[in-house]
């Protein structure tokens, strides 16, 4: 499959609040109400919605889903939580007062990696606390849903999913490299988790893990984008083991073959311990970013492609939300995990794999449906 020598030797893990126990009667479902994004309006300078986390609770409350007090509210990833995959020169440009040309350098990297470049003239007290502390909880909370799949069988961080950052560089909206500190952490702390595979199907190329496992042998990574947006990142593509590259306005039908086809020969090809789900909803039709044309049913069935591959086979899965860029995103993805539960893919205690699912597709309009099944049609307003 490529890629370098098989790494072995790890250093000693520190010392770090992110894992702890929960409770059987919380949902292995990590969210903070301080996930959300703002400062002081600039973030409608992005079509990112900043505010898209909370939103996404607020419906699977509204639906009977989850109650407050039955998530899990992770903590903030410190320095040395970051420290197991970043430099330390990469976590001083976000916080040093270098001053290049009268402007303070940490100003100017934080606005590049957020991409609204009016945060550079922000001090750096408002841009640790409204913009990188949330960026920092979210990682906790992708790291600590990760132990949480292996404990439950599933878990989704309702956030997170980073997949532009890297070790030592940010970019997209991606300030920490969440997704490659969750899978290390893993290495790290969890005896039985030797393997792992990312299935990143956000529409971009998710550059950021795949430099940092580009030598590694113990992690796979498929990656389903659209070829000709951001971020262009050629070398990065040597370390992506199942690459399929979409031309710009693929529809459903052509989309979740691709997926379902590539998947179950990655499965074949590569045995994980944990499969690492990058579920972007940024391939929604009139994404301003995505360039892709996939309806809402055919988001809700792609993410049940995956999860039936996974749970079938009792592969531990985490699921984070990435990309997505239009108002309507944050109820396709409350609607699609209530898809999920609808069909015994998740359960609140749920290490017993359901087997008897729809197969394929839960949208007929993607001619890969299964006649068995039992989806019934779920708000999409």
């Amino acid at each position: 499959m490529g890629g370098g020598p098989e790494r072995t030797q790890e250093k000693k893990a520190h010392n770090t609040r992110l894992y702890f126990e929960v409770a059987d009667k919380q949902w292995p479902v990590v969210y903070s109400q301080d996930y959300n994004i703002g400062f002081l309006g600039l973030e409608k300078l992005h079509p990112f919605d900043a505010g898209k986390w909370g939103k996404v609770f607020t419906f699977l409350k509204e639906a009977g889903m989850l109650k407050d007090d039955t998530i899990v509210t992770p903590k903030e990833a410190t320095e040395d939580d970051l420290l197991v995959v970043h430099t330390k020169r990469y976590l001083n440009n976000l916080k040093q007062a270098n001053f290049v040309e009268k402007m303070p350098e940490w100003s100017i990297n934080v606005a590049t990696i957020t991409e609204v470049p009016p945060v550079a003239l922000l001090p750096n007290f408002i841009v640790q606390r409204k913009v990188l502390k949330p960026f920092r909880l979210q990682t906790g909370g992708t790291i600590l849903a990760a132990k949480l799949a292996i404990e439950r069988g599933w878990a989704m961080n309702i956030g997170g999913g980073f997949h532009h950052c890297s070790g030592d560089r940010g970019g997209g909206f991606c300030a920490y490299a969440d997704i490659t500190l969750a899978i290390k952490f893993l290495f790290e702390r969890v005896s039985k988790v030797k393997r792992a595979m990312i299935v990143d199907l956000d529409a971009h190329q998710g550059n950021g893990h795949e430099r940092d496992f580009m030598d590694d042998n113990r992690v796979y990574i498929m990656d389903v984008y659209n070829r000709h947006i951001y971020p262009h990142d050629g070398f990065a593509k040597r370390g992506i083991k199942r690459k399929v590259e979409l031309m710009s306005w693929t529809q459903d039908h052509e989309y979740l073959q691709k997926v379902k086809d590539n998947l179950m020969l990655a499965l074949e090809e590569f045995t994980p311990d944990i499969i690492v789900y990058n579920a972007g909803t940024d391939i929604l039709d009139g994404d301003p970013l995505g360039a892709l044309s996939i309806s809402p049913e055919g988001i809700i069935a792609r993410d049940q492609i995956v999860f039936e591959a996974a749970r079938q086979r009792k592969i531990p899965i985490l699921m984070v939300t990435s990309g997505g860029y239009q108002k309507q995103t944050a109820r396709i993805i409350a609607n699609s995990v209530l898809n999920l539960r609808q069909l015994g893919l998740v359960g609140l205690n749920d290490n017993n794999i359901v087997t008897q699912t729809a197969e394929a597709s839960s949208c007929e309009a993607t001619g890969i449906s299964s006649p068995t099944s039992t989806q019934t049609k779920l708000k999409l307003s």
